[in-house]
């Protein structure tokens, strides 16, 4: 059975220690095992990257984006080998692999823009003879800890612009579908990234602590559940890094009596189910305004969920695969069954779906529940599965308070033809990213990518001109040279 290590100083490394399994889940069966990071390799690494901070902190920026921009190349050269990857260890369909792919590969392109990014700002003649100007520095050796729904493109978001704004980096992916890491760490090595600057450990809970302890880490990202994100961000302060921990969702959809409804439905079934539901900007509940409009698209949506095709990745006319592990799967039917039980209508049950030669995958079909109220548990938990629920209810302005009211405020969006409810909408919703028609509103990499409330722990939102902030300290100087000809007193006033 093949072994994931490690990829430390610039070469894969597979030491002694604890092991996991790694299944392919559309087989259900164990096909890898990676190596769980001991404190002593997380440790190694981190050395690593702290030898190799001083040169590529003074590396120019224009140098430092040649080698993304060769990254980039060799991402797009070995697209089908990435997506392969993905497909074995997380199950993702191959088109939805190449979507998740594409857009990692777009915030590498915004990684080349460095030697702009990093332009500081000058004032001349502040005061007499005294010019003044500020500077974006590195921090140091950073870290991300990315999750198992996007082997790729998460760690994409992360550690191209840490890199290029001069940082060294340690990654800990998921246990789950650890070889996409150490796939891009071989091809940044290949577009000629120094030995050190870029570090890869796999391992779990035990690798995540190292990481928070360590002073050498000057700020750790991630993404991943609520409780974990909250987890990392107290542990984090605690030890005096900057921190941004990106958490759950629970993303709702208003649908207006004046929606196009049948783009409205097509819309919704990609947002839900796509990817089995494993997004964090998943749309998982439609708050639909008026029973007349509800009862409308539910038949649509009823109508519609008959043709879709769960099934292994390799096949490119299914439309989303399986869950990562059987006990997600079990975890995922446990709210169907809860929502029937507190009184919901389980109008389309995805439970228990025949995929023909994948008889042992953890596989979920598509799932339809109406009739949804607040208090229900499949309501407040963010179910992370190809589960779509409907709550009906009377106006905007009860839709909105739902929303308002939810733990979460990662993404939502509304479907209407009213610009006004529309601008009305987007104003006033208490949720970092949000769409009018556009079900899944997930910021181009110029933008920058975050949630509301608990869906974000911290101040900066990641990738995009936030991710170059949070990469970098500024710092400004003042400086004067003063004449020779002119000499002046002691001043004991503030300056001004």
């Amino acid at each position: 059975m093949k072994v994931v290590g490690h990829f430390i100083n610039g070469e894969t490394c597979t030491p002694k220690g604890r092991m996991q399994e790694v299944f392919n889940p559309a087989t259900g069966e164990a096909e890898k095992l990676v190596v769980l990071a001991s404190k002593q390799t997380v440790n190694e690494a981190i050395t690593c990257a702290e030898n190799a901070f001083p040169a590529w902190r003074n590396t120019p920026a224009s140098k430092r984006a040649r080698v993304m921009f060769a990254f980039k190349a060799l991402l797009e050269k070995h697209a089908d080998d990435i997506v392969a990857l993905i497909g074995a260890e997380h199950g993702k369909i191959s088109h939805d692999a190449a979507g998740e792919l594409q857009r990692g590969i777009e915030n590498v392109e915004f990684a080349c823009a460095a030697p702009q990014l990093l332009k500081g700002e000058h004032s001349k003649n502040v005061g007499p003879n005294i010019d003044a100007w500020s500077e974006y520095q590195p921090l140091g050796v950073v870290s991300g800890i990315t999750p198992f729904n996007f082997p790729a493109m998460v760690p994409l978001w992360m550690f191209p612009l840490a890199i290029v704004c001069g940082n060294t980096f340690v990654l800990k992916p998921s246990e789950r579908d650890p070889s996409c890491a150490i796939f891009l760490a071989k091809l940044l090595k290949e577009a000629g990234l120094p030995d050190g600057v870029f570090n890869v450990v796999n391992g779990d809970k035990e690798a995540v602590d190292c990481l928070l302890e360590d002073a050498r880490i000057k700020a750790v990202s991630f993404v991943g559940s609520t409780p974990i994100a909250e987890y990392i961000y107290t542990q984090a302060n605690a030890n005096g890094k900057r921190c941004q921990a990106l958490g759950g969702a629970k993303n709702h959809a208003i649908v207006m009596p004046d929606a196009d409804i049948d783009n409205a439905v097509n819309q919704l079934l990609g947002a839900a189910f796509g990817s089995s539901g494993e997004r964090c900007m998943a749309l998982s509940v439609v708050l639909a305004v008026g029973d007349d409009i509800a009862d409308i698209m539910v038949d649509k949506l009823q109508s519609a969920m008959t043709s879709l095709k769960v099934g292994a990745y390799e096949d490119a006319s299914n439309d989303f695969g399986p869950l990562i592990t059987l006990q997600h799967k079990e975890k995922v039917e446990g709210y169907i069954s809860s929502a029937a039980e507190e009184g919901a209508s389980i109008l389309v049950d995805g439970r228990n779906p025949h995929v023909d030669g994948f008889e042992n995958g953890f596989f979920l079909g598509a799932t339809l529940i109406d009739k949804v109220t607040p208090k229900m548990a499949s309501y407040q938990a963010e179910i992370f599965g190809p589960v779509l629920q409907v709550m009906r209810v009377k106006n905007m302005e009860e839709a909105m308070a739902l929303i308002d009211e939810h733990e979460y405020g990662n993404g939502t969006c509304i479907f209407t033809r009213d610009g006004e409810a529309a601008r009305y909408f987007s104003d006033h919703i208490q949720v970092g990213m949000v769409g009018i028609n556009v079900p899944l509103p997930v910021p181009v990499s110029y933008h920058s990518f975050g949630g509301w409330k608990r869906s974000l722990f911290g101040d900066l939102h990641a990738y995009g001109p936030d991710g170059v902030r949070f990469y970098t300290k500024r710092k400004t100087i003042t400086q004067r040279w003063p004449s020779s000809t002119i000499r002046e007193g002691v001043s004991f006033s503030f300056p001004s």
